[in-house]
């Protein structure tokens, strides 16, 4: 017979793919004076967590800021050094984790700054260990709960996927539509205009008597 162990571990492997791809992680060397912005397209009501980590060895400063599309600041931290940050996405949007570096030196003799930004939303932003101490879960529990709220999640972007394929065959067959009353009302006026020179050129022949 099959463990309950065995089956929510093998459960985990054959979800293991959508997890990674809730894990943001990067570093990277930021020169001074410079600006660099990371952007990640994210669900609506999703929980998005990170930690980021940055070498302050020269005397500059780096700024921190977290926005929307809309520009709605969801996290700013001037001279930032060492931290953790959190919000709940409002609605399916792209957002952008920006490092601005600032120096009062100037940019000669000053080291680039190394960040490390590790970035988690959706089930893996979670802290299952401080659900399993409040609610009093087993290790196999708590297992369950995870690949249940995994499973929710996926659902849910099936579900959004489905709802933009709805609306982009909405825009096409919108689109064909205006495309064919545009055909024949060009054909329309083609038509009309080829009456129109025949009878202007049959007009103008009879005047110059070229024709009875």
């Amino acid at each position: 017979s099959i463990r309950p162990n065995s089956m929510a571990r093998f459960a985990a492997l054959l979800l293991l793919p959508v997890l990674i791809e809730s894990v943001f992680s990067i570093s990277f060397f930021l020169p001074v004076n410079s600006r660099k912005c990371l952007r990640e397209e994210i669900h609506k009501d999703v929980l998005v967590t990170g930690e980021y980590d940055i070498n302050d060895e020269s005397n500059t400063k780096i700024n921190l800021k977290i926005t929307d599309s809309s520009g709605h600041i969801l996290y700013l931290k001037e001279d930032a050094t060492k931290g953790k940050f959190a919000f709940t996405t409002e609605d399916y949007d792209m957002f952008e984790v920006c490092f601005e570096s600032k120096s009062p030196m100037g940019t000669g003799r000053v080291p680039d700054q190394l960040v490390n930004l590790d970035m988690k939303h959706g089930v893996e932003a979670k802290n299952y260990e401080e659900i399993a101490k409040v609610e009093k879960l087993k290790p196999l529990e708590v297992e369950l709960r995870r690949l249940e709220d995994l499973s929710e999640s996926i659902v849910n972007d099936f579900a959004y996927m489905k709802r933009r394929e709805e609306e982009m065959r909405d825009t096409n067959e919108s689109t064909n539509t205006r495309v064919l009353y545009f055909s024949i009302f060009s054909m329309c006026c083609l038509i009309g205009l080829a009456t129109w020179q025949v009878f202007y050129l049959r007009r103008f022949f009879k005047a110059k008597k070229l024709i009875e």
